[in-house]
């Protein structure tokens, strides 16, 4: 496992050098990852338009502000993502605020059809779901959790949805994403600094 890491973290890239990538391939008519197609070159101009936004638009919370300045030690976040996916264009950005305000947090980007070895590892009910943020210690690389591919209420919307429909589609899409859109990133921010907080305590 640590070899995989390792090799992954060699191709990995800063949130600037990832958005660089995805807007500079964007700008040739190309998504990232190994499969072109409309759809996948459509959702990642709109993800591209959404995380713009976002930038500007989220807000860590003054009481999360101070739960991470309370982290002891070194993490290391290596996300597993693809510039199509719409979970990662609203979740990236707020990673990424978090990285800025935290001393103890080093944020990286893989992608994940260049990753496929440390994606296996990192399965979601046997799907290579992202985006994936796996929590290493940042002296060790040692995994101490992961989390993803999305907040549990988006994440129990998703499913039950499928297990209804027994497919995800457009409603669903459009549903998901209002859903991030009311949360105002809430979720994501209160579930991953209470992993932290446990991890904090064990380490």
């Amino acid at each position: 496992m640590k070899d995989i890491i390792k090799n992954s973290l060699d191709k990995s890239l800063t949130y600037f050098e990832y958005r660089k990538v995805v807007t500079d391939l964007l700008s040739e008519g190309k998504s990232t990852g190994n499969s072109q197609s409309e759809d996948l070159l459509h959702y990642s101009n709109l993800n591209e338009t959404r995380m713009n936004r976002l930038e500007k638009t989220i807000v860590i919370t003054p009481e999360n502000v101070e739960r991470l300045k309370l982290l002891k030690k070194k993490y290391l976040w290596l996300v597993i993502s693809e510039g199509w996916c719409g979970d990662a264009a609203q979740l990236l950005p707020i990673m990424h605020k978090m990285e800025v305000l935290s001393d103890n947090i080093d944020f990286k980007i893989v992608l994940r059809d260049e990753n496929e070895a440390l994606m296996n590892q990192f399965l979601t009910n046997g799907g290579k779901s992202i985006p994936k943020l796996i929590i290493l210690d940042a002296d060790t690389l040692e995994v101490l959790s992961d989390w993803g591919p999305r907040p549990k209420e988006a994440f129990d919307l998703v499913k039950n949805y499928k297990e209804k429909h027994g497919i995800l589609d457009e409603t669903i899409k459009t549903e998901l994403q209002m859903w991030y859109l009311h949360d105002k990133g809430l979720s994501a921010q209160n579930e991953l600094l209470e992993m932290m907080r446990l991890i904090d305590i064990q380490e």
